[in-house]
């Protein structure tokens, strides 16, 4: 997507789009250049990782884009679609295969939007009436958050590999 001289004079939709892909994009940067232990590592309780959060964006991407929004039934989305398991990176799956599985469901997302108006609505099992523009915002939220959690990670990661002097 172009980058508008002055995104606060864009239309609506492309605004909604520019921020989305801005978030995709450094929800990326917080796993790119880690190595597998390092996006592995896990520092909270939770069994949330860097490279399991970027896994888990990439299971909200095929759930709101091709399932909800494009009606495709879940069989047939391009990817697991399982829940809390989605934060889950199988051994064989490298930092560089889920940045690509990521990156492939968000291109899916855009081509499945880009059909649909802003003001159309779907519905959502437990959530109800959702429109575009609702799920773009959901999403930004999302992967917003989803970065500044692995923003935190890996700050912890690198600390510990270059401890502060005191």
């Amino acid at each position: 997507m172009k980058v508008p001289t002055r995104i606060t004079d864009c239309p609506e939709r492309q605004m909604l789009e520019y921020i989305l892909d801005h978030t995709r994009a450094e929800l990326i940067g917080t796993v790119r250049g880690l190595s597998e232990t390092q996006a592995r590592r896990r520092l909270v309780p939770s069994m949330t990782t860097s490279i399991g959060l970027l896994k888990h964006a990439a299971f909200a991407e095929r759930k709101w884009f091709q399932h909800i929004l494009g009606g495709l039934p879940e069989s047939e989305c391009d990817g697991a679609m399982v829940g809390e398991a989605s934060f889950l990176v199988s051994d064989d799956e490298t930092v560089a295969d889920v940045i690509a599985e990521f990156e492939r469901a968000s291109d899916r997302a855009r081509t499945i939007a880009a059909e649909v108006d802003l003001d159309a609505t779907r519905q959502h099992p437990s959530v109800g009436t959702v429109s575009l523009r609702w799920i773009y915002l959901l999403m930004i939220q999302e992967f917003a958050r989803h970065a500044g959690h692995s923003d935190i990670l890996r700050e912890q990661t690198e600390a510990t590999r270059h401890p502060r002097s005191s």
